[in-house]
C-alpha cells in the first residue's frame, strides 16, 4: 500500500511542476487557479497510481546517492580522525595493512553477533586490524560500559581485546558495574580503571566518534568504515571479507 508520504511528495512534483510552468513559458499564474489544479493532479495520481511508485523509487536512488556523496566527502575529510584516532581502542595487528573500522554500542545484540565475525575474521587474517569506535547510543548503560572500556584500552591496551569480547559477549545489558566486574575477574587494576573512567575528556571521545558517524549517516550499530566504503549492519564475515579483499587488490572498495 503506498503511504501519505510518497503520494504527498508525488502530489508536491506535480504541483511545483504546474505552477512552473507558467513562469517559465513567461504567462502569470494565476493562484485562483490552484484549486483546479490540485484537483486535476488528484485525479490523475489516482487514475496513474504506479506513478507513485516511480516516484518512490527515484527518491530511493536520490537519497542512496546523496548519502553516498556525503559519506565519500567525510571520508576525505576526516580519514586520520577515522582510522589514527587516540580515541579508539584497536584488535588484531596493530600495523595490519588493512584496517576495518567498526562503530559499535556494548548493548547491542548486532554488535554481540558481529564480535564473532570479527573474531572469525582475525583468526584467519593476520594482517587485519580493526578499529573499534565507542558510540554509546542506546542507553545510560551503554554510556557508562563504554567508559570502562575507553579506561582500559587507554591504560591496558595489550588486554583489551580480551575485556571487548568478555563484555559484549556476556548476556544480558551492559553497564559500568557489569564493565568493572568483567575488569576484575581478568585481575586489572579496579581502582585505575574507574578514576580514569571518570574524567571529562572521554565524553569528548564519544563526541569525536558521534560526529564522525552523522558525518558519515551512520544511526546504527554495527557500522563500518572499510577503505573508502561505509558499510551498515551485521552483513556476515563473507561481506566483510569481501571488502578486505577488495581493499587488498584494488587499494579501493570497488574493483573497476
Amino acid at each position: 500500500m503506498i503511504g501519505r508520504k510518497i503520494l504527498k511528495t508525488a502530489a508536491a512534483a506535480l504541483l511545483g511542476t504546474f505552477l512552473l510552468f507558467p513562469a517559465t513559458s513567461g504567462q502569470a499564474f494565476d493562484p485562483a487557479d490552484r484549486p483546479e489544479i490540485e484537483k486535476i493532479i488528484r485525479e490523475y495520481l489516482l487514475t496513474n497510481p504506479q506513478l507513485m511508485l516511480e516516484v518512490q523509487q527515484a527518491l530511493e536512488v536520490q537519497q542512496r546517492e546523496e548519502a553516498a556523496r556525503r559519506a565519500a566527502e567525510a571520508l576525505a575529510k576526516n580519514s586520520d580522525v577515522i582510522f589514527n584516532s587516540p580515541n579508539q581502542g584497536v584488535i588484531g595487528n596493530a600495523k595490519g595493512d588493512v584496517t576495518v573500522v567498526e562503530f559499535f554500542d556494548y548493548n547491542c545484540g548486532f554488535c554481540q553477533r558481529a564480535m564473532n565475525d570479527m573474531n572469525a575474521l582475525l583468526a584467519d587474517d593476520k594482517k587485519l586490524k580493526f578499529v573499534m569506535k565507542e558510540l554509546p547510543i542506546l542507553s545510560e548503560g551503554s554510556v557508562e560500559a563504554s567508559r570502562i572500556s575507553t579506561a582500559v584500552y587507554r591504560l591496558f591496551p595489550e588486554k583489551y581485546a580480551e575485556f571487548h569480547n568478555a563484555l559484549l559477549g556476556s548476556p544480558g545489558q551492559k553497564d559500568g558495574n557489569r564493565a568493572l566486574r568483567v575488569a576484575q575477574s581478568m585481575k586489572l587494576d579496579v581502582d585505575a580503571i574507574n578514576a580514569e573512567a571518570q574524567k571529562n575528556d572521554i565524553l569528548g571521545a564519544f563526541r569525536e566518534a558521534n560526529e564522525l558517524a552523522n558525518s558519515l549517516g551512520i544511526n546504527g550499530t554495527p557500522s563500518y568504515v572499510i577503505g573508502d566504503e561505509v558499510v551498515f549492519g551485521a552483513l556476515g564475515q563473507e561481506v566483510l571479507r569481501e571488502k578486505i579483499d577488495n581493499v587488498r587488490k584494488c587499494g579501493k572498495t570497488v574493483c573497476i
